[in-house]
C-alpha cells in the first residue's frame, strides 16, 4: 500500500492548523453542557410560563394569562420590594464593611492580625441554613438574645419575625453578614495589586492616608468594585436560604426568588412559576446591562 508522503511546507501547515483548533477542542465539552443544563433549560421555562402546568398532566397553552396575572399579584409586588430592598442594602453594606476590612488586613501592624484573618471568613463557610436558624433564635420575640438585651437596656421586645415592620432585617442582616468575607478577599486581593510606590510618592508629597485612599485606592479599585457590585447583585436577586429560614408573616420578607419556589414546589403552579423566573432573568439582564453601559460611558470598558 503506497504511503503518502507531504512535502515539508504542507507538514508546516498541518501542524499550525491541528495547533489552532486544539483550544476550540478543548472548550466543546462547556458549549454542550452549557446548552444542555443551561440555555435548554431557560427555553423550556419560557414556554412553560405561556401554559398551565402541575408538573404531572400535560401543559396547556393559556398564553399571556400568566403574566397578566403578575401585574396583578400583590405577592409578587411584595416580593419584587423585598428583593429590591435587599439588593440596595447588600451593595452599600457589603461594599462598605468589606473595603473596611480588607483596609484593616492590608494594613501593617495589626494586632492579632492572624486572628483577625480566621474570625473575618469565619461566617462565609457555615451553612447559610443553619446560621439562619440560629438567626431566628437570636431574633425571637420572646426568648431571642436580641430582645434580651433591649429589655436589660431599658427597651422593649421588638416582633422581629412576627411582625412585617422589622421582618426585613433580620435577613438583611444574615445575607451581608455571609457575603463580606468572600468580597472581602476579592477586594483585598485588589489592594495588593496596587503598587505601593504610588503611596510612597503620597506620602512624599505630604498627602493624609485619607486623601491617599480617595486618589490612589478607590480609583485602582475601580474594576473590582464594579466585579463586586455585578456580583452582589445577582446574589441579592436569587436570594432563597436567608428569606426562607427567617419567614415573617405574610409576604412581609419574601424575596422573588422564594416567591418561585412557593409557587412551584408548595401549590405546584409550574407555569406560573416560570413565568415569575422569566421575570427574574428580565430584571437581572436589564440591571446587568445598565451597568455595563454606565462602565462603558466612564471609558473603563
Amino acid at each position: 500500500m503506497r504511503r503518502l508522503r507531504f512535502s515539508k511546507e504542507e507538514r508546516i501547515n498541518f501542524n499550525t492548523l491541528k495547533k489552532h483548533r486544539a483550544p476550540y477542542l478543548f472548550i466543546a465539552p462547556f458549549f454542550l453542557l452549557f446548552i444542555v443544563f443551561q440555555m435548554i433549560p431557560i427555553f423550556w421555562t419560557a414556554y412553560i410560563g405561556f401554559t398551565a402546568w402541575n408538573g404531572i398532566n400535560t401543559p396547556q397553552w393559556i398564553g399571556l394569562d400568566n403574566y397578566r396575572l403578575l401585574l396583578q399579584d400583590y405577592m409578587v409586588k411584595d416580593a419584587l420590594f423585598n428583593t429590591v430592598v435587599y439588593w440596595i442594602s447588600s451593595i452599600i453594606i457589603i461594599l462598605f464593611f468589606s473595603t473596611l476590612i480588607a483596609l484593616c488586613i492590608h494594613r501593617k501592624g495589626l494586632f492579632f492580625k492572624r486572628f483577625f484573618n480566621t474570625v473575618t471568613f469565619l461566617p462565609y463557610v457555615c451553612a447559610s441554613v443553619a446560621m439562619g436558624l440560629i438567626f431566628g433564635m437570636l431574633f425571637d420575640e420572646n426568648a431571642g438574645f436580641i430582645n434580651e438585651i433591649l429589655v436589660t437596656l431599658g427597651g422593649n421586645r421588638i416582633p422581629w419575625l412576627t411582625g412585617s415592620k422589622f421582618a426585613r432585617l433580620p435577613v438583611i442582616l444574615l445575607f451581608n453578614w455571609r457575603s463580606i468575607p468572600w468580597f472581602t478577599i476579592i477586594i483585598f486581593s485588589g489592594l495588593l495589586n496596587i503598587s505601593k510606590e504610588y503611596y510612597e510618592a503620597a506620602t512624599v508629597d505630604g498627602a493624609s492616608e485619607f486623601q491617599q485612599f480617595l486618589k490612589i485606592t478607590l480609583p485602582s479599585l475601580k474594576n473590582i468594585l464594579f466585579f463586586c457590585t455585578l456580583t452582589i447583585t445577582v446574589d441579592a436577586w436569587k436570594m432563597f436560604n436567608e428569606s426562607y429560614t427567617l419567614k415573617g408573616p405574610g409576604s412581609s420578607n419574601t424575596s422573588l426568588f422564594q416567591l418561585i419556589y412557593q409557587y412551584g414546589f408548595t401549590t405546584f403552579k409550574l407555569g406560573y412559576a416560570s413565568s415569575l423566573s422569566m421575570l427574574l432573568i428580565a430584571v437581572l439582564l436589564v440591571i446587568s446591562g445598565a451597568q455595563f453601559i454606565i462602565k462603558r460611558r466612564d471609558g473603563e470598558l
